[in-house]
């Protein structure tokens, strides 16, 4: 992620230690996808054996890995610092 806003130049970080939150956000965002796929597995693939499992959901994790960091990083900007999308800015 941009450390500034390439439009209005906003920093981001507005305090200290404010992504640590995002790392919870993320957290939870995995385990949905954990719970999906595991889910997912149960019905469509009949139950298979253990690894395949953990072979499925760490391959599904780690493919979406960057997602989650960044998505959790905008809720948490979104929810906690008080920043707001401004659509007015894009038509610059």
């Amino acid at each position: 992620m941009y450390e500034r806003c390439p439009v209005c130049g906003l920093y981001y970080e507005v305090e200290v230690g404010l992504f640590w939150g995002a790392m919870y956000i993320s957290y939870g965002f995995s385990v949905g996808i954990v719970l999906a796929v595991g889910v997912l597995l149960y019905y469509l693939a009949n139950d298979p054996p253990m690894w395949v499992y953990l072979t499925t959901v760490a391959a599904v994790i780690i493919l979406s890995t960057t997602l989650l960091f960044r998505y959790a990083r905008v809720l948490m900007l979104y929810f906690f610092s008080g920043i707001k999308y401004n659509p007015d800015y894009s038509k610059r």
